[in-house]
């Protein structure tokens, strides 16, 4: 399995804006198993991103959905800054299945 964990911050007053449309871009979105947006208690404006996929060719190919371009498009101009952003490997969990290998 491929994983991502980031952080971003909206612009100043838009954050509930900008994760609605987040939410809207997540459905149907072949290869992931879970796609989490979660506000940041410690800021007001932070959000984060918690993504497990298939593979990384999964998550790739999400970003030629017409639905997650149109987030892209519409999201973009609330986005104030890109905080972080790591790669990870999920090994299983609650609603995963366990990774071949381990």
């Amino acid at each position: 399995m491929y994983g991502m964990i980031g952080k971003m911050t909206a612009v100043e007053g838009k954050r509930d804006e900008l994760i609605a449309i987040l939410l809207e871009g997540t459905t149907a979105m072949p290869g992931c198993r879970s796609y989490v947006i979660a506000r940041d208690p410690a800021g007001a404006n932070g959000i984060w991103i918690t993504e497990v996929w298939d593979d990384q060719a999964s998550h790739k190919a999400s970003l030629a959905l017409p639905a997650v371009k149109a987030a892209i498009t519409r999201g973009k101009p609330l986005i104030d800054t890109f905080d972080q952003s790591t790669v990870t490997e999920p090994v299983g969990g609650h609603g995963l299945p366990v990774a071949a290998g381990r």
